[in-house]
């Protein structure tokens, strides 16, 4: 009997005295170097824009395979030659239907500031693609 006792607390002392392996961080894109205004345009856009556009803006995120059409690649290049800033605006502004584009993209000018929605345009043209895929 006390052969047994001696031999469970071993396992139970030393089983669970064992060191679990350590827990990764999550993985984040970097932060953009820059403005304050880079940061936040940053941080709104991975708040109300990254489940569409997906975190590199290229029409990927979580919801986009249940939308037709797909959202926008942001960073596509002949897109961010095309628009301009005040497009930009506009479109995040009065959302897709208020621009003659879908109505699935919601306007944010209700919900964001002025202020909220230029630092998002900033951050956008951050998103620009550089070279082939």
């Amino acid at each position: 009997m006390r052969r047994v006792t001696i031999t469970l607390l071993a396992v139970l002392v030393f089983g669970c005295a064992r060191k679990s392996a350590p827990l990764k961080p999550p993985v984040s894109p970097p932060a953009p170097s820059g403005s304050y205004a880079l940061r936040m345009g940053r941080l709104t856009f991975q708040r109300y824009c990254q489940t569409c556009h997906g975190e590199s803006g290229a029409g990927d995120g979580f919801n986009a395979f249940n939308l037709d059409p797909r959202p926008r690649d942001l960073s596509d290049p002949k897109f961010q030659t095309k628009k301009s800033d005040a497009d930009l605006l506009d479109a995040v502004r009065r959302g897709g239907g208020g621009v003659g584009l879908t109505a699935l993209m919601p306007p944010w000018g209700r919900t964001l500031s002025p202020r909220e929605i230029e630092q998002v345009v900033r951050y956008v043209r951050t998103l620009r693609r550089t070279g082939k895929p």
